[in-house]
């Protein structure tokens, strides 16, 4: 395929390197203002990888004219904005593929819909989605990963193309499921942090099991199918976000629970908006999201909420 791949952050040079690696043509795109687009400019490299000569880098959106397939890996608020800068491309016929977890803040929409909203008609979304670390694949660790899309074709090409000896994807099955157990997994990474922080990790059992009831009710509530939630875009990807020293959401709750400051991308903040904004629209009731919200917007202290949490009614343990 040629490719072209927007945002050179951690995800974005991965996913370039790793295309690269298994034949791919790979253009590589970021602002040319960007810190990292320019370190990879001068010397090809970040702090964690060097791209190979193969690769092509370029600070030109246009590049995407020539590409077949596009795929964008960015912060999940900001797809909005690029997509009204690609509009003035008027692709057609493309695959876009989405690299991102997070729902938009102010309207709860997923970023399939971000982006069908804002393409031609005849231009196809994927989203790529499942566990790992960008540290890790680049030590040859492999993974297991999602591809899903509403349009069947294109899923299966997508899968034939770009599984490897590194990643190997799964069909999906439910685009809706997967997006918002996707992006609500970063949400419980921020309550798995606050735990960590306030030196309760033994209480991770209990916020992994009841928060993907809690994501499934959600799930089920938006017209996906709740098992999404136990599968590899959630539940799945719970080892690298509640515990794994790599994840930005879990080491974001700690440093909240711990009063330092926290300069990384945490996804799961904007999305914990997003998720009441949803529950409150389809009359889901999210506990473990609100208590993420009320600590993080409204200065809750964390121990109080969490003791509100744990006092609330009982209920047997498979009960919504």
């Amino acid at each position: 395929m040629n490719i072209c791949v927007i945002g050179c952050g951690r995800w974005g040079s991965l996913i370039t390197w790793y295309l690269d690696r298994i034949g791919h043509r790979v253009t590589l795109y970021g602002r040319s203002h960007s810190k990292r687009m320019q370190s990879f400019l001068t010397t090809r490299k970040n702090d964690l990888l060097s791209l190979p000569e193969s690769v092509a880098l370029t600070t030109e959106l246009s590049a995407v004219d020539e590409a077949e397939t596009i795929i964008i890996s960015i912060g999940s608020q900001g797809l909005q904005a690029l997509m009204e800068e690609l509009a003035a491309y008027e692709l057609k016929s493309k695959t876009f593929v989405l690299c991102m977890k997070g729902l938009e803040i102010g309207t709860g929409r997923r970023l399939s819909e971000i982006a069908k909203d804002n393409l031609d008609a005849s231009n196809r979304v994927a989203v790529w989605l499942g566990p790992g670390h960008v540290q890790e694949f680049y030590r040859g660790v492999p993974n297991c990963m999602v591809i899903d899309s509403d349009d069947e074709d294109t899923k299966c090409r997508l899968v034939d193309a770009f599984s490897g000896d590194l990643i190997r994807f799964y069909y999906g099955s439910d685009l809706i499921g997967n997006e918002v157990g996707a992006a609500a997994k970063n949400v419980v990474g921020i309550a798995a942090g606050l735990l960590d922080g306030l030196h309760l990790s033994s209480l991770k059992g209990a916020l992994m099991s009841r928060g993907t009831r809690e994501v499934a009710r959600l799930i089920c509530a938006l017209g996906g199918d709740e098992r999404s939630a136990y599968g590899l875009c959630h539940l799945g990807d719970y080892e690298a976000t509640v515990f794994s020293k790599y994840s930005h959401n879990r080491q974001f709750g700690e440093s909240f629970a711990k009063g330092e400051t926290y300069q990384n991308l945490a996804e799961g903040y904007y999305t914990v908006r997003a998720m009441l904004l949803l529950g409150e629209k389809y009359s889901v009731e999210l506990p473990i999201c609100e208590a993420v919200y009320h600590i993080l917007y409204e200065n809750a202290p964390p121990r109080d909420v969490l003791h509100e949490l744990l006092a609330r009614g009982l209920k047997g343990e498979f009960d919504d």
